[in-house]
């Protein structure tokens, strides 16, 4: 084929983009790109491939012009949202993305990027119609469906997500991750759970780890709900030993980080103050210790919206940091991070949210292992209200060991092994004395089994750490209609109960060298 020929160069650009060859697409199509094209088309092609490529900045760059230059092209937005959603540039994915959804004649792949999209900038309204219009198009792909039913999730429509999540298995029995979304969706019955099924599939196939990981967990949490404590444990264990296997994990890791943090901030650092936006409240913790309960607490007053789970602060400090490790928090950005100028990295963490943070006077910010960088946030925004969650020891290490986080990120690695749990666990209490010592008085604490126990006495000293003032609404947190895209999606949904509480309990033999790690690094354990 001439090559020569730009159309025909072009055509075999297209092809390889096509083919999922993309270093062959970029290399056609990057003569084109230099002679100024004003060919949509061209722009696009060479954008996808370097999105696929991973050169970010590029892709986005490219399909900035291809979306301009073509501007009735859903998918060319749709591609755009996602190269900025890949930068952390939420505020002008969500920008593109609404350009996308506004176009018509949306194809399957044009949706689910949009879905995806909505997704990760807490738009799970405008997700799950997304995804809800992937799966009218694609009727047999198990993903659409599973993908409709995690939206759906998100909303709080139990039963629709549960008969997505059954036409998933329908179309594909080993959708596994499926099998522990259907469990974990509501609480399992003794004539109605789905154990027979699961057991059935783990015998078949439970020598591969992906399947051994999701079917024990769901097992294990069909169990726990029946009342079959031994046997669920059992299958916790199990579970979580297979997922261990498919990870190249190192305590030594979270270690050094945590050494970092606390060497690198060994007080208040110097220069001018941050800057001085009061508007965020950022709730951290240790997953799984009430942080989303909180925040549908706080979210039910009229002046605050919450935002979920944003990567915005940690996104910021990496490129103020001047960091170029792979990781987005390490003991290089640690270091690096302590010398930053303040007032721009608040600003440019402001900067950063508006899009998604909305016009009430507050926003919440809240992403558990935020407190990592709380002294950096408490530098950086003076202004700000930091609260942080604290649940029983023993409850919380349970609590982590049992759920199956993001499986892409690298925050939870240390969940998949009991010992390391505990280990993480009391890097946590050392880092945060540390916060505390440096900026006392920033960081209020509140203990989930105070909420429990006296529900309006710590709501009202919440709000007031928060500078807000009292609203009722805050009590009838349950009534709070927002999405919820974390583990708790199902659990705030009911009232505060205590149902909770001494979980580990059910499991103490089982737990009894958790207990002797934890008391041994000076934990109280009752």
């Amino acid at each position: 084929m001439d090559h020569n020929d730009p159309a025909r160069r072009y055509a075999s650009a297209v092809d390889a983009l096509n083919r999922g060859a993309w270093a062959e697409a970029q290399a056609l199509i990057q003569p084109l790109t230099r002679e100024a094209s004003g060919h949509g088309g061209v722009w696009f092609v060479s954008g996808v491939a370097a999105l696929n490529l991973r050169q970010l900045p590029l892709a986005a760059e490219h399909l900035d012009r291809a979306a301009r230059l073509s501007p009735g092209r859903a998918d060319y937005w749709a591609y755009l949202a996602r190269a900025l959603m890949e930068l952390s540039l939420l505020g002008p994915a969500l920008r593109a993305a609404d350009t996308a959804a506004l176009r018509p004649n949306k194809d399957a792949v044009t949706l689910e990027i949009l879905g995806v999209v909505y997704s990760r900038v807490n738009a799970h309204e405008k997700a799950a119609v997304a995804f809800g219009l992937v799966a009218e198009q694609r009727p047999d792909s198990a993903t659409a469906h599973f993908n409709h039913a995690t939206a759906l999730t998100a909303l709080g429509d139990v039963a629709g997500a549960a008969a997505a999540h059954e036409r998933c298995l329908a179309l594909d029995p080993r959708y596994w991750k499926a099998h522990l979304a259907l469990a974990q969706l509501q609480k399992q019955q003794p004539d109605h759970n789905h154990l027979p099924r699961l057991s059935a599939l783990l015998a078949d196939h439970g020598g591969d780890d992906g399947a051994a990981m999701y079917l024990n967990l769901a097992i294990a949490k069909e169990q726990e709900d029946l009342g079959a404590y031994a046997e669920a444990f059992a299958h916790l264990a199990a579970g979580k030993t297979a997922g261990r296997r498919q990870r190249d994990y190192d305590f030594g890791r979270d270690q050094a980080l945590f050494d970092a943090l606390i060497e690198a901030m060994p007080g208040v650092p110097d220069g001018p103050a941050g800057h001085d936006s009061a508007r965020p409240i950022f709730i951290i913790g240790m997953p799984r210790s009430g942080t989303t309960l909180v925040e549908r607490i706080l979210s039910s007053h009229p002046e605050v919206m919450s935002c979920g789970e944003l990567q915005d602060f940690g996104v910021v400090l990496k490129r103020a940091s001047g960091s170029t490790t792979r990781l987005l928090i390490d003991p290089d950005t640690a270091r690096r991070g302590a010398q930053v100028d303040w007032s721009r990295l608040g600003a440019a963490y402001i900067e950063s949210t508006r899009a998604v943070s909305g016009a009430r006077p507050r926003f919440i910010d809240k992403l558990p292992h935020n407190f990592l960088y709380a002294g950096y946030i408490a530098r950086a925004l003076p202004n700000a209200r930091i609260v942080c969650l604290r649940r029983d020891p023993m409850d919380t290490c349970l609590g982590n060991f049992r759920q199956l986080f993001a499986q892409t990120s690298p925050f939870y690695d240390y969940s998949f092994d009991l010992r390391d749990t505990g280990r993480y666990y009391l890097q946590f209490e050392r880092l945060m004395r540390h916060w505390h010592a440096v900026f006392p008085g920033r960081i209020h604490e509140v203990r989930y089994e105070d909420l429990v126990a006296d529900q309006e006495a710590t709501t009202r000293a919440l709000l007031a750490a928060c500078g807000l003032s009292w609203d009722p609404a805050c009590l009838q947190f349950e009534r709070n209609t927002a999405p919820v895209a974390t583990a708790s999606a199902v659990q705030v949904r009911e009232p505060i109960h205590a149902r909770s509480l001494q979980r580990w309990k059910r499991f103490e033999r089982e737990l009894e060298p958790l207990r002797e790690l934890l008391r041994a690094g000076g934990v109280a354990v009752d």
